[in-house]
């Protein structure tokens, strides 16, 4: 994750939002033959921001207008990109149907709030372009009967740094957002992103789920389990999001697999493993390796996890994954779920397994 700057951060806006402002505009233009530029728009929480328009042109029978995302200063791979809805008229009684343009995903897997087939435009988004287009149409008397179609030039390629992929969004980006405002480093997006691809592996029907701390991890984790590629939770460091989530919405058997170190700390009972929010106990850590026959003062003193499997060595590994599983299993007891953990060194061994007693 993108280290976060010093001082105040500023916020941004989604993708649901500027496209709500191109829609707006287009829609605006289409019935009227003028533009409104900036566009004024209410997000759901009632704000009112103002948007520019980067592109503006108008055809028989349609009108499209671009907004650049800005992101404010969190690091979303939209930031910058050129948000672009055409409006079309459509036939008596059709109402506003969404279209996906270039860059912007469908859905081919069950389990996210759009239904398979659908383009990727997230139910807020909907609702806001919705209102948007139905307050123009009403102010000019006539019914609110459009077709809108949302691209984002570039948009596949971007997708594949996202969580697309594997919720089984093929094509391009989600048109997303719950209040149109994006907040700098928010942990609930990435929440929010391991709930949908827990719910689209129960959709699917999978028995076996893995939430890695990271890339090595996972990679491990899919090769020695011979996982698809949806059945793998990007975690990240929100372990006790992710089980919490899992207790309420539960998969029969659930992998957690990382390092070292980010394990002790769930060992240790932490639920965020962000170096910023928790940290090794090391005076636990000696304990545990004392129990080992490991030199206690000495592990106490280490200067990282590292330090202190490398002086104790394997079996370390091994009581800590029996310490970590052990934690998870109480966030999702009575859930019915078997959980295991696997320890994964920084080169891809595999240090460590534990499984349910």
């Amino acid at each position: 994750m993108t280290r976060k700057p010093e001082g105040p951060l500023r916020t941004g806006f989604t993708t649901g939002a500027c496209a709500t402002a191109a829609a707006a505009a287009a829609c605006g233009a289409l019935v009227t033959g003028e533009w409104v530029d900036p566009v004024e728009i209410t997000l759901p929480r009632g704000e009112t921001p103002l948007f520019a328009l980067a592109e503006m042109a108008l055809g028989e029978g349609w009108a499209r207008a671009g907004v650049i995302k800005d992101a404010g200063d969190d690091p979303d791979v939209t930031h910058g990109a050129l948000i672009l809805v055409t409006v079309r008229h459509a036939a008596p009684g059709q109402g506003i149907v969404f279209r996906a343009g270039e860059g912007v995903g469908q859905v081919t897997r069950p389990g996210l709030p759009i239904a398979v087939g659908e383009p990727a435009i997230n139910p807020v988004p909907r609702q806001m372009i919705t209102r948007a287009l139905t307050d123009v149409a009403e102010a000019r008397g006539i019914p609110a009967d459009f077709e809108v179609e949302i691209a984002v030039p570039g948009g596949e390629g971007l997708a594949r740094k996202t969580w697309n992929p594997r919720l089984g969004i093929v094509g391009g980006l989600s048109i997303l957002g719950t209040t149109g405002i994006v907040r700098p480093f928010s942990c609930a997006a990435w929440i929010a992103s391991i709930h949908r691809g827990i719910d689209v592996a129960r959709a699917a029907g999978l028995s076996h789920v893995v939430g890695s701390t990271g890339a090595t991890s996972e990679r491990v984790a899919q090769s020695h389990f011979g996982l698809p590629d949806h059945a793998m939770l990007d975690m990240g460091d929100f372990a006790g999001g992710m089980l919490k989530y899992l207790a309420r919405h539960p998969v029969p058997r659930v992998t957690i697999a990382g390092g070292f170190g980010k394990l002790t700390k769930l060992a240790q009972g932490a639920r965020d493993l962000h170096s910023a929010r928790s940290q090794v106990d090391f005076l636990r850590l000696a304990e545990t390796a004392a129990g080992l026959g490991a030199d206690r003062a000495q592990i106490a003193a280490c200067n990282t996890a590292l330090e202190a499997l490398e002086r104790v060595g394997v079996p370390l590994a091994q009581a800590i994954a029996q310490a970590a599983q052990a934690e998870a299993a109480q966030l999702v007891a009575g859930a019915g779920i078997a959980v295991d953990v696997l320890v994964v060194d920084r080169q891809g061994q595999i240090l460590a397994e534990a499984g349910p007693a």
